[in-house]
């Protein structure tokens, strides 16, 4: 029997990130912030700096499998986050594990390219994405430009697609929710609007900060999951999530000589300044 003292346990698929500013690092950081137990499923090794990323060596998926099914036949997860996939083969390993569990929620982070732009799936992984890992996706949580690619092989002018088309495609594929992050559009605030089959959900204005950061769409995504297995109800979580991930961001810092990273644990730091002026 699980002890009810357990923390509520979230099952996270990337790929390894040596500066810890993205992939698994990034994942077990924000679940842990939050309350979480976070699993570990290795998808690929990547060589990186805070600059960009230079190899990506994706893991058989023989090996996806065997660390996912090992780990979830021993411990029962309150949700999937899934990351950077590495290749067909280990969508298609990924979609066949989850499968088993259609009752878990499923946050997916469709990363498609680095901040610096380094491609990090083809066309052939996008389309064993739609195919496979959407359809069973509660919150998937792609930035503009992302979703603009995700309804490219069906949108002859994706390019040029409103926000609200990308949404109703992307919808369409047959996820519960559509998280759309407006980071990269030429607004003054940052707006990332929450959709579902029924329309806007909610959209929820950030004030843009200065710098440019490694991991924020990590960040997000593992916190929407934490919320999620904590028990709040999707609208709740994409909010709470969005919270702290703009926290995480304006308490970030730069310690190499590219991107700034997120500050995951900021309330820890916060508490700690707040004693040190009480005593």
């Amino acid at each position: 029997m699980q002890s009810s003292t357990v923390p509520p346990i979230v099952l996270a698929f990337a790929a390894t990130d040596p500066t810890g500013g993205a992939g698994i690092q990034a994942d077990l950081l924000t679940l842990a912030g939050l309350g979480c137990h976070p699993l570990s499923v290795i998808t690929a090794i990547t060589t990186q700096d805070t600059a960009g990323v230079e190899g990506i060596y994706a893991i058989d998926a023989d090996w996806i499998n065997d660390q996912a099914r090992l780990v979830l036949e021993d411990m029962p997860v309150a949700a999937f986050k899934i990351g950077f996939l590495g290749s067909v083969e280990n969508i298609v390993a990924i979609a066949a594990i989850v499968a088993d569990y259609p009752d878990v929620p499923l946050v997916l982070d469709p990363v498609l390219a680095s901040g610096r732009g380094d491609e990090m799936a083809d066309e052939d992984m996008i389309a064993a994405m739609n195919e496979l890992l959407i359809p069973q996706t509660t919150v998937i949580t792609p930035n503009s430009q992302e979703a603009r690619r995700l309804i490219a092989e069906e949108y002859d002018d994706s390019e040029t697609a409103t926000l609200d088309q990308c949404a109703d495609r992307i919808l369409a594929m047959g996820c519960e929710f559509v998280l759309v992050t407006g980071t990269h559009e030429n607004t003054s605030q940052v707006i990332n609007t929450l959709y579902n089959g029924q329309g806007v959900m909610r959209s929820d204005a950030w004030e843009r900060l200065p710098h440019s950061y490694h991991g924020s769409g990590c960040t997000l995504a593992a916190a929407i999951a934490a919320m999620l297995a904590n028990g709040s109800t999707v609208p709740d979580a994409v909010f709470d999530a969005q919270e702290y991930t703009w926290q995480a961001l304006a308490a970030g810092f730069r310690p190499g000589m590219g991107q700034h990273l997120p500050d995951r644990f900021f309330w820890a730091r916060n508490m700690e300044i707040s004693g040190e002026k009480e005593a």
